[in-house]
């Protein structure tokens, strides 16, 4: 059992759950929050650049590659929970190949992704309406990203595995060190070697290797059950099946989020076309959604780590067949990611016109500047309040993957926001092509899906609680008639 016992790693079974939890998200929401610092940052340096299509190229290529990559990267969830319940059930030699498999997989998928995405990036960027600079400067951004993405993958398997043994300190100094990196080599690319784009994209892929690599090396250190070795590299067919079940339907959940966000962000292009005259500077109406969407990407990061928190403790307790505890952790993460996503929301809505022109999105005079502005502020007031109702929804979600029905949990968001989207766009927006209707999408789907999500996870404990009740009293009953 010592095995498991390490100054970073939290035991997620025993003790009081509320410090130990805010133990694990305090340093993965920094993580994350200085990750998107980093994101947001490329947004920002290639608005320095001589192109006025930059940040709308960027920008309006993140719905896409956010659908490559949780297609592909969304196993390292699977990782995540399969690696805690062998921790929670202390079971060494489980731990040891689950980790190896997850890694071996990670580079398996990152390079399928890469693929995949490099293939589909132009069919699909055409698809969605973009032309001309959007589309020429935005494929340029996508391929070079996913060139890398088996560094990104490998990255992102390493922090799942530290994650579900608690160490959430790790990928923090890692991460805030490559970011940084990050961000010197997007200002050396872009105002040194006078790259727009291209510079950006070269800096994450420079980025994501570093870290893939500082993460590898501090696991081939440690001295548990996760500790990594090249001569441990291979697929345990148990191991592999058991992360396939439950990251499959978390990566597809996520595809699907993203895919309803293209056939959203295709909708929001429709919208820049009828407003702004063909030939114009550049395309204001995506300029400031995109600056809107990587403000939001804060809020959403910093809820993605309770989340993250919901499936470890979940799945470490699952290890120990302890659902009254689950319950417990149910609780408390649906409080906390609650006054997280109000706390955030009230001081970015209060901050909202500095925080925009850090984009170069401002109330001017400029006819175009003005649309930039005021699809931002549309976009701010629709969604911006309503972000407590998909704090919970996540956090339940987060619960439900580590009880292992991540299935469930896929097909409870396919259909109460992806599909509902799909079909609001296909609906309502074609009846009232505005940017009002579009964005009001988000809440009605958060608030339906995110009461779906609570009761399932509250029947299914309810469930699993009596029956361990049960195994329970059986056990007693036959000691006493031994």
């Amino acid at each position: 059992m010592a095995g498991f016992t390490r100054s970073k790693s939290i035991d997620m079974t025993t003790g009081p759950l509320f410090g130990k939890i805010l133990r694990f998200i305090l340093p993965l929401i920094v993580t994350n929050l200085l990750q998107m610092c980093y994101n947001a940052a490329d947004i920002m340096i290639v608005g320095l650049s001589d192109n006025p299509d930059a940040v709308g190229a960027v920008g309006s290529t993140s719905a896409f590659l956010h659908l490559i990559t949780n297609i592909f990267i969304g196993f390292s969830v699977g990782a995540d929970v399969v690696v805690a319940r062998f921790i929670g059930a202390r079971d060494e030699k489980a731990t040891s190949r689950a980790v190896h498999t997850a890694v071996c997989m990670s580079v398996l998928f990152g390079l399928l992704g890469g693929v995949v995405g490099i293939a589909l990036a132009k069919p699909i960027l055409g698809a969605m309406g973009y032309s001309g600079n959007l589309l020429h400067y935005g494929l340029r951004y996508a391929y070079i990203y996913l060139a890398c993405m088996p560094f990104l993958a490998l990255t992102n398997f390493l922090c799942a595995i530290l994650r579900a043994k608690g160490d959430t300190q790790t990928p923090l100094f890692v991460l805030a060190g490559t970011g940084l990196l990050n961000v010197l080599l997007n200002l050396f690319f872009v105002l040194v070697v006078g790259l727009s784009v291209e510079g950006v994209a070269i800096a994450t892929a420079l980025s994501n290797v570093a870290s893939s690599c500082l993460l590898w090396r501090h696991l081939s250190k440690e001295n548990d059950a996760t500790r990594l070795s090249f001569s441990g590299l291979r697929m345990s067919r148990d191991a592999f099946l058991e992360i396939l079940h439950i990251g499959f339907p978390a990566g597809i959940q996520s595809a699907f989020f993203s895919l309803s966000n293209i056939i959203i962000q295709s909708s929001v292009l429709q919208v820049n076309d009828a407003l702004v005259p063909a030939g114009s500077a550049y395309a204001p109406v995506i300029k400031g959604d995109s600056a809107t969407n990587s403000l939001e990407s804060f809020m959403f990061s910093a809820l993605g780590a309770v989340m993250n928190a919901a499936s470890a403790f979940t799945g470490q307790n699952v290890g120990t067949r302890d659902y009254r505890r689950v319950r417990r952790v149910l609780g408390h993460v649906c409080l906390i990611s609650a006054l997280i996503a109000l706390v955030m929301s009230g001081v970015f809505m209060l901050l909202r016109e500095p925080l925009l022109s850090l984009y170069g999105v401002t109330d001017s005079s400029d006819p175009l500047a003005k649309i930039a502005f005021e699809t931002a502020m549309t976009r701010v007031w629709h969604k911006w309040p309503a972000f407590v109702i998909f704090a919970i929804m996540n956090s339940s979600a987060g619960v439900l993957r580590g009880l292992g029905k991540s299935t469930t949990a896929a097909v409870i968001s396919l259909v109460g926001t992806c599909l509902l989207r799909v079909v609001w766009i296909y609906t309502v927006f074609r009846a009232l092509k505005t940017l009002n209707v579009i964005y009001l999408s988000y809440p009605i789907s958060w608030f339906l899906t995110g009461a779906v999500f609570l009761v399932t996870v509250l029947l299914l404990l309810r469930k699993k609680i009596r029956e361990t009740d049960r195994a329970a009293e059986g056990e007693l009953l036959a000691d006493g008639q031994a």
